[in-house]
């Protein structure tokens, strides 16, 4: 069976879908378990970045960021309602995010902030990466840490995630550079 024109077409494009999509996942990975190498994989050597905070090129977003969540106890940021609008080996993507932050100290803080990514995708030798980035925050809030699993007897049954490769999700599934 051959296929035409149009469904190769049809299943390039998939396939472009769902390598961007996994870059977007992938870099949400690098922010939580805040790894700068994982991050950096997921931009161009040229791309920039936009997060209201901090703006410039995409290695030093890598530093400003990592220094950033370092702060934090533990962060996760979530990936939904990804839009994909391709124009060849270039693409547009808005992806909305969900990121949860816990502040250490004395009364902790849990910092939830929802918004959007618009990015920039390029192609490049058969490989997507993002471009240029730009942080679009719709809100936020800020409440003390109410973690019932922070205290005995289950925070001594439960595994919990860290920063870092020592990560239990790093001996499962790897890296993912």
């Amino acid at each position: 069976m051959s296929l035409s024109n149009e469904e190769i077409g049809k299943l390039r494009e998939l396939i472009s879908q769902q390598e961007i999509t996994a870059i977007l996942y992938r870099l949400a990975r690098g922010l939580d378990r805040n790894d700068k190498a994982l991050l950096a994989s997921c931009f161009h050597e040229d791309a920039t970045d936009d997060h209201g905070l901090f703006v410039g090129p995409a290695d030093e977003f890598c530093d400003w960021v990592t220094g950033e969540l370092g702060k934090y106890e533990r962060t996760q940021h979530l990936i939904t309602n990804v839009n994909i609008v391709f124009d060849g080996d270039k693409a547009k993507t808005e992806a909305y995010f969900f990121a949860h932050h816990v502040i250490p100290g004395e009364t902790k803080k849990d910092v939830i902030a929802a918004g959007r990514y618009l990015d920039h995708f390029e192609r490049r030798n058969g490989v997507w990466k993002i471009k240029h980035r730009k942080a679009v925050y719709d809100w936020s809030r800020v409440d003390d840490t109410k973690d019932g699993w922070a205290n005995p007897p289950i925070s001594e049954i439960l595994l919990r995630g860290i920063q870092g490769q020592e990560d239990i999700s790093y001996a499962w599934v790897g890296d993912l550079i």
